[in-house]
C-alpha cells in the first residue's frame, strides 16, 4: 500500500511512519498543506493520510483542491478537530473517512485496509440463481431442479440478460438491443419465438420463471407459491 502522511507535527508523523512501514506499508511525508497538495497531485497513491492543522494550506482546503481537479485518491482526515461540525465539514469536503487524535495505530492500519477495500471493484459474478434454476458463466451450464439444461449460445444470453435482472421488467426492444445487438426492429418474433423455446427447456411442466408482462414484456422471478 503506498501512502502520503501529510503531517506537521514530527512526534506524531514518526510514530505513523514507525508503526505502518512496519506493516510493510510504502509511506511517504509531507510537512505542510502546499507541499503535500503538491505530491498528492503528481504521483499516484493508495490512501492520503491528511490533517486539518496545516501551515500554508489547511488540510480542507487541500481536500477540496484536489477533488476539484479531479483528484479521486481516497483521502482520510487524521486530526485533533473531534467537533460534530468539523467531522461534517471534512466528509462534505470528500473525505473518505475522520479519525480524531490521540489514536491507536492498530485503528488506523484497519481503517486504511477497510478504505482500500471499499474502493477495489466487486469480484465478477460467476453463478447466479433464482429459485431451483442456476447458471455458472464460467462453465456456462444451466441445472433447473438439478437437471441440466442444454441451451444454444443465444439462448443462453438470452436467460443471462433475463436472471441479472431478476425482478425487473424487461422489454423487447431490451432484449434485441442486448441478446441480439439489434439497434432496429426487425419486424420477426424472434424474441418470442426463443422465449418460447427457453420456457419448454426449463420445463413447463414445473413452475413457471419467465413470465409475460402484457404490453411491457418479460419478467424472470421466483414462482409465487400459494
Amino acid at each position: 500500500m503506498r501512502l502520503l502522511l501529510i503531517e506537521d507535527d514530527s512526534e506524531t508523523a514518526a510514530y505513523i511512519v514507525e508503526g505502518l512501514r512496519e506493516l510493510t506499508h510504502d509511506l511517504h511525508v509531507a510537512v505542510d498543506g502546499r507541499g503535500g497538495l503538491a505530491r498528492a497531485s503528481a504521483e499516484t497513491w493508495d490512501v492520503i493520510i491528511l490533517d486539518r492543522m496545516l501551515p500554508g494550506l489547511d488540510g480542507l482546503s487541500v481536500l477540496r483542491r484536489l477533488r476539484a481537479t479531479g483528484v479521486e485518491t481516497p483521502v482520510l482526515f487524521l486530526t485533533t478537530l473531534d467537533g460534530i461540525n468539523d467531522r461534517v465539514a471534512g466528509l462534505d469536503a470528500g473525505a473518505d473517512d475522520y479519525m480524531v487524535k490521540p489514536f491507536a495505530l492498530a485503528e488506523l492500519a484497519a481503517r486504511l485496509a477497510a478504505i482500500i477495500r471499499r474502493r477495489q471493484p466487486p469480484a465478477p459474478t460467476v453463478s447466479m440463481q433464482v429459485s431451483d434454476l442456476e447458471m455458472n458463466l464460467l462453465t456456462r451450464s444451466v441445472f433447473r431442479a438439478g437437471r441440466a439444461v442444454i441451451l444454444q449460445p443465444r439462448e443462453f444470453r438470452l436467460l443471462e440478460f433475463l436472471m441479472q435482472r431478476e425482478g425487473e421488467v424487461v422489454t423487447r426492444t431490451m432484449l434485441l438491443e442486448h441478446v441480439w445487438e439489434f439497434y432496429f426492429d426487425p419486424n420477426t418474433n424472434i424474441v418470442e419465438s426463443h422465449i418460447s423455446r427457453l420456457r419448454d427447456k426449463l420445463g413447463r411442466d414445473q413452475l413457471e420463471l419467465i413470465h409475460t408482462v402484457r404490453g411491457a414484456g418479460y419478467v424472470l422471478q421466483k414462482p409465487s407459491i400459494g
